[in-house]
């Protein structure tokens, strides 16, 4: 007796078509995600980053203090292990680094040394979350430089999701990079968004 070939169920061809649909734009974006870094192969942009993945919270523990870390909200083991997978797609793809810029809050500041070596604080970075008086200050600041076309290496910017969604109005993860075009004037444009590697 001949054995009756497995048919697929219903699921497995309700499956199998999402796959089908699905796989154009996974293609997509992998190739839209090549574009950026090879923009910033060719450096001149400013890199918006924030910080890696932390201990579970909004904002910082009541009373936090700049000096001490400890008081703060900071990286978890993955965060780190994220900071380190940035700098080396960033070192594989022999992106240039001309500047790298940091808020004060340790998260920023760790990631900012796991991934590039270092950093300089830049007070315009510093967190918006809690405090929102001087945002107009720190937006200006950020338009300057972000709108000032330059040569050679590229700018990266290690910030809060509070501060990018106020500088340019995007929402990213943690550990997600926003690729911002200077256009000369005080103007840019938004390139793109990377997910962390």
């Amino acid at each position: 007796m001949c054995p009756v070939p497995h048919l697929p169920t219903l699921t497995g061809i309700a499956g199998v078509i999402a796959l089908l649909l699905t796989a154009p734009a996974l293609a997509g974006l992998a190739r839209a995600d090549e574009a950026l870094w090879h923009r910033l192969t060719a450096g001149g942009q400013v890199v918006l980053l924030r910080h890696a993945t932390t201990t579970s919270g909004v904002g910082d523990p009541t009373g936090f203090r700049l000096d001490e870390c400890v008081t703060q909200r900071n990286l978890t083991e993955a965060g780190r292990e994220e900071s380190r997978r940035i700098g080396a797609a960033f070192k594989a793809r022999a992106i240039p680094v001309e500047r790298v810029l940091s808020s004060r809050w340790c998260r920023c500041l760790e990631t900012a040394r796991l991934a590039f070596g270092s950093a300089e604080p830049w007070e315009p970075l510093s967190s918006l979350f809690a405090d929102r008086t001087r945002q107009a200050e720190q937006t200006r600041a950020f338009r300057a430089l972000a709108g000032e076309k330059r040569a050679g290496g590229n700018t990266i910017l290690i910030t809060h999701g509070a501060n990018i969604v106020a500088f340019v109005g995007v929402s990213p993860a943690m550990g997600e990079l926003v690729i911002v075009t200077p256009q000369g004037d005080g103007i840019f444009a938004v390139a793109g968004r990377l997910p962390a590697p």
